[in-house]
């Protein structure tokens, strides 16, 4: 047995507050640590003690094993519990606690060490007699051998960082010709997020569902798992939604690959909570992706079917129990589906936000779990996941469950940044996901071509009617008086949309006119803490809004969040040089920049790659010029809004 008493979670956000409150329901002390960002998050003040344990960057602090053990000694806690993403994998990490006398809740290190390492995992589950993809993991990396060997597992095939994780490191190649361009980009990423550059190959299996089975094992020697969660719904190789149990899995098949995942952690003596990932594919056959040891983003939705809380059940193991229920004690009732609320902006290729939240609101409703780690005013920075919140619903039938995440999600407020709330949202109503069809590359296939038409449309004339009422209402805004009504002309920018209105107030009675005639009659009947009553054209509705001090108001009227900017009048409408110029669309750090003053580049290439929330997002000219200055070279850090670079169009250089 371990004896412990208090508990260091060497994490943050919302997996630090999930850890957190289970541990003092169990009677346990517990220890946060922070960052310099991070000193007034919400975790740091549930926990009993907290300590800093140094700068914003993840290098610094939370991937910082010397100052998480020292934090830990110095508070007295004689265990450590990961949460999930930093430290939560590093064998590294779990040796230097087991050394340190600290317990490690997680599995041991030699478990990770095999598990961490997808090619020492594919001999092990090979060894196992677990079913694996089709691919090549040898230990020859030179691109010839790679070539080879691509050309011998066939096409589409996937390049994937061995020590990788989270999406990262991965490559989907299709034409034999894009092969050596992309081994050399996920080698990149894969050092860089990494620290090894090893890949392995795999078939790419198109039409595939990602099936991913719980299990536990406790130090006597018993493993079950505790069903499957279906988490196809994926973009960029991450998950978007997961819900449990799978839909269309009969008894038959969950039982085998049930067995399959038990029998891969038996095969390295695991210990704890872990996740087996599978590939499931139309004919019923599976393959073995990776084994992620550690507690998932996606577990309530394991706890909300079993009625396990699956914390309890890891500090219960670390303490040298045995688990509470055997195999045929394990059941599943209802059905569970959990959304990730992101700060992103999914108009913008889904780039990760940074900024202050103005409005936050969880949703409270039967069946309804939320998990978050923030709080109305807090400040997300650019050093960590842009993951906020995760929303997540139960019922008694998946149908049920739809409908109330679906309403839950339309009562959630996150405002003061851009979110994919109406992203989300727009999957939930989706036809293919809600007939369970989806597959891993539904989304980016299918789903986000079919919304470009309708999200180029952007908001409907009622949210630039509000926006322009409240823009209007600004200090520092005057009106002319015409018959006894005020009015006033207001300039709006939403994305790269501009739109002229004039607004007319009577009282609490507005009108609001645009250039083609079109007229909305609004009425305010009340408003509070950022919740407005709205008659609009005789239709009474709530909606929630925030402003801030950049001219900027945020609207969401349940179904649709947008945010519009108030421009002054003596700035340029013309379409054609909106977004010549590039500037940060966020904070972070400069990875790459691929241009020189004097270059020509046309529309879509890319000029700079920003490093932010663990993202590397690629910023592209937005159309046809000559390079006229650049501000910034790599591993610079640089703030929202920064000139990056300067682009003369083609027209303007000629005149020049």
């Amino acid at each position: 047995m371990n004896h412990f008493d208090t508990i260091l979670i060497a994490n943050r956000g919302e997996i630090a507050v999930r850890v957190i409150k289970t541990a003092k329901q169990m009677g346990y002390e517990t220890v946060a640590v922070f960052s310099e960002a991070d000193r007034e998050a919400l975790h740091v003040s549930l926990a009993d003690k907290a300590i800093g344990i140094g700068e914003s960057d993840v290098e610094k602090s939370y991937l910082n094993i010397d100052k998480i053990i020292a934090a830990a000694l110095k508070t007295n806690a004689q265990a450590i519990h990961p949460g999930y993403g930093f430290l939560s994998e590093s064998a590294e990490f779990a040796q230097r606690c087991e050394e340190a006398n600290l317990v490690f809740i997680g599995p041991d290190s030699k478990a990770m060490a095999i598990m961490g390492n997808k090619t020492v995992a594919r001999h092990k589950m090979l060894e196992a007699n677990v079913p694996l993809v089709p691919g090549y993991d040898g230990p020859s990396q030179d691109n010839p051998t790679l070539q080879k060997e691509a050309n011998r597992v066939g096409y589409p095939l996937m390049v994937k960082a061995a020590a990788g994780g989270g999406g990262r490191g991965i490559r989907i190649v299709k034409d034999p010709q894009h092969l050596i361009t992309e081994l050399e980009a996920a080698r990149a990423e894969a050092l860089s997020s990494f620290g090894s550059d090893e890949l392995l190959l795999e078939k790419y299996i198109e039409k595939a569902r990602h099936i991913e089975i719980q299990v536990f094992a406790d130090q006597l020697g018993n493993t079950v798992y505790l069903g499957e969660r279906d988490c196809s719904m994926q973009r960029r190789h991450q998950k978007v939604i997961e819900e449990a149990p799978a839909p269309n899995m009969d008894a038959t098949l969950r039982k085998k690959m049930g067995d399959a995942a038990v029998k891969a952690a038996e095969a390295v003596n695991y210990i704890g909570a872990g996740t087996v990932e599978f590939l499931l594919c139309v004919d019923q056959s599976f393959y073995f992706l990776e084994m992620n040891t550690r507690l998932q983003v996606e577990h309530p939705v394991t706890e909300l079917i079993t009625g396990l809380d699956l914390v309890e059940w890891q500090l219960s193991v670390a303490a040298g129990e045995p688990l509470a229920l055997q195999q045929d004690e394990i059941e599943l009732k209802g059905h569970a589906i959990e959304v990730r609320l992101y700060a992103e902006d999914c108009e913008c290729d889904f780039m990760p936000q940074t900024g202050r939240i103005r409005q936050w609101k969880m949703p409270v409703a039967t069946g309804i779990r939320v998990d978050n780690g923030i709080v109305n005013e807090q400040i997300i920075s650019p050093y960590y996941d842009s993951m906020l919140a995760k929303i997540i619903a139960y019922g008694a039938t998946r149908e049920l469950a739809i409908r109330r995440l679906t309403r839950a999600l339309k009562d959630t407020v996150l405002l003061g940044l851009p979110s994919n709330k109406t992203f989300l949202l727009g999957l939930l109503q989706d036809h293919t996901f809600m007939n369970a069809e989806a597959t891993t590359r539904y989304i980016e296939e299918q789903y986000l071509p079919a919304q470009q038409k309708q999200a180029a449309q952007g908001p409907g004339d009622s949210m630039w009617a509000i926006a322009a009422i409240l823009l209007s209402r600004m200090p520092g805004t005057t009106g002319w008086r015409s018959t006894g009504t005020l009015s006033w002309p207001v300039r709006l920018k939403y994305q790269q949309q501009q739109r002229d209105v004039t607004v007319f107030q009577d009282g609490s009675a507005y009108r609001v006119e645009y250039s083609d005639d079109e007229i909305q009659n609004i009425l305010i009947l009340a408003e509070s803490d950022g919740e407005l009553l709205l008659q609009i054209n005789g239709i009474c509705c709530k909606l929630n809004v925030a402003l801030d001090e950049r001219h900027t108001v945020y609207i969401d009227n349940r179904s649709q969040v947008a945010m519009f900017e108030k421009l002054s009048f003596s700035e340029k409408q013309n379409q054609d040089t909106l977004g010549a110029n590039l500037i940060a669309p966020m904070s972070g750090k400069i990875a790459e920049v691929k241009v020189i003053k004097g270059d020509t580049v046309n529309k879509g290439d890319v000029l700079v790659v920003l490093e932010s929330m663990k993202m590397y997002q690629e910023l592209m000219a937005q159309q046809e010029g000559l390079v006229t200055g650049v501000y910034i070279k790599p591993n610079q850090q640089v703030e929202v809004n920064m000139p990056l670079i300067d682009i003369v169009t083609s027209e303007q250089a000629n005149d020049e």
